[in-house]
């Protein structure tokens, strides 16, 4: 479980300073379990950002989502693996910023395939071999609900 704290943001948003108003990881997670659509940003290797929606599967603390070994994304994450991952909402906000790594666990593959294939109702098969599956592995997330911003705005460490 992350520790919840408040992020760092100049004095002039009015963030308040005590704990009281902090989401929850438990809020944070139900909102990236049930999303459609992830918005992912990596960095190519000269730094030059590139943003993505992409399907995935918000499991145990990590998203997963595939990628072709020759996409943007995928030649990005290789030369350098920091992620960012955004929901839709700027309502109800959730970022994740992180690491990614491809997915090689068999068991794992197997049972993000059912997952994925249930949730878009749309049958997959992650392989090792064949259709890549990246994993999101969580290093700080940001979670705010728009209309009680200075209260609700919160920062997780994992």
């Amino acid at each position: 479980m992350p520790e919840a704290g408040r992020p760092s943001f100049p004095g002039v948003y009015g963030i308040r300073e005590d704990d009281a108003g902090l989401l929850d990881w438990g809020w944070a997670t139900e909102r990236l379990e049930r999303a459609r659509n992830y918005w992912i940003s990596t960095a190519s290797p000269a730094g030059r950002p590139h943003a993505m929606p992409v399907w995935g599967v918000w499991l145990d603390d990590a998203l997963y989502f595939s990628s072709a070994p020759d996409s943007r994304k995928a030649r990005n994450l290789a030369a350098n693996p920091r992620i960012v991952v955004h929901l839709e909402s700027g309502d109800e906000v959730v970022i994740v910023e992180g690491t990614a790594d491809l997915v090689t666990d068999e068991a794992l593959l197997k049972r993000i395939s059912e997952d994925y294939s249930a949730k878009y109702s749309f049958e997959v098969t992650f392989t090792v071999e064949g259709r890549g599956l990246v994993a999101v592995h969580p290093r700080l997330a940001y979670a705010w609900v728009e209309q009680d911003f200075q209260a609700s705005a919160t920062r997780f460490t994992f």
